[in-house]
Formats: C-alpha cells, sequence, structure tokens
C-alpha cells in the first residue's frame, strides 16, 4: 500500500468564496502517477486546516454557486448575537464551516481521480480575505 501526502496553499480574495481546487489536485496526483509510487486503486481524502472553510464536492455552474452562497447566508446569519463573536467576530463563519465540513474521501479508480460527470472538488473560504491557506491530500492505495 502507497501513502502519499501533498498540500495545496491558497489565497483567496473575498469574505467568501467558492474556488474549484479540481485541476490543482488532479495535477498533484499526476505528479505522484508519473513516479514509481502510482496508484491505481484507493482513496483520496482531500482537508483543510481551518476552521472557518471547508471542502465540499458539487457542480461547478455558476446559478448552483450563487445559490449556495445565498442559501448558506439565509442559514447562518452574519453578527447574530453569537457568543463566539466576543471572542473574534467571526462566529457565523465557524457556524457555516460546521454545517459543511472539513473534508472528502474520494474514491480512485482505474489510476484517475472517480468524481462524477459534473463533479467537482470545492475550496469554501467563509472569513477571508486570507492568506496562505493550508489543504492537506492524502492520497492511498496500490
Amino acid at each position: 500500500m502507497t501513502v502519499i501526502n501533498k498540500s495545496l496553499k491558497i489565497n483567496t480574495d473575498s469574505h467568501f468564496q467558492i474556488i474549484d481546487i479540481s485541476s490543482e489536485i488532479k495535477t498533484a496526483f499526476n505528479e505522484i502517477n508519473e513516479g514509481e509510487d502510482s496508484i491505481e486503486k484507493g482513496i483520496l481524502a482531500v482537508f483543510t486546516k481551518h476552521s472557518t472553510s471547508a471542502i465540499v464536492v458539487n457542480e461547478n455552474e455558476k446559478g448552483l454557486l450563487n445559490d449556495f452562497e445565498f442559501i448558506l447566508e439565509d442559514l447562518v446569519k452574519d453578527k447574530n448575537g453569537y457568543d463566539h463573536d466576543v471572542i473574534d467576530n467571526n462566529a457565523a463563519s465557524h457556524l457555516k464551516s460546521f454545517l459543511l465540513g472539513s473534508s472528502e474521501t474520494i474514491p480512485i479508480i482505474n489510476g484517475k481521480i472517480d468524481l462524477g460527470t459534473w463533479q467537482s472538488i470545492f475550496f469554501i473560504e467563509l472569513d477571508g480575505p486570507r492568506r496562505n491557506r493550508t489543504i492537506d491530500l492524502v492520497f492511498i492505495g496500490e
């Protein structure tokens, strides 16, 4: 079994931002498969190391992404008297992260990251802009 760790660094430009990181992840995977440690079948774990961000898999369609931002803002209002706002005034960002999650696991089949036809992997910024957001990638397989 092979286990390979890689990481991506992301800079964000706004308070809320959806960034498709699929191509960066596929590039990292292709670099692995060009070497001795190629992976034909296994899993990929994608994890954000920040509690005010999220990782999700969904369709990269502009209207859907706009709807997603709208519904998330509707579910968790900013400046709503949250206890955590006393500490650093970003409780809404943390609460949205709780709802979305910090990781995704994707199968690797026949030497490819096996996303569905319309699926992409997204990093969701919930408290930006920020510099050097870290996303860990763990490729496990044989």
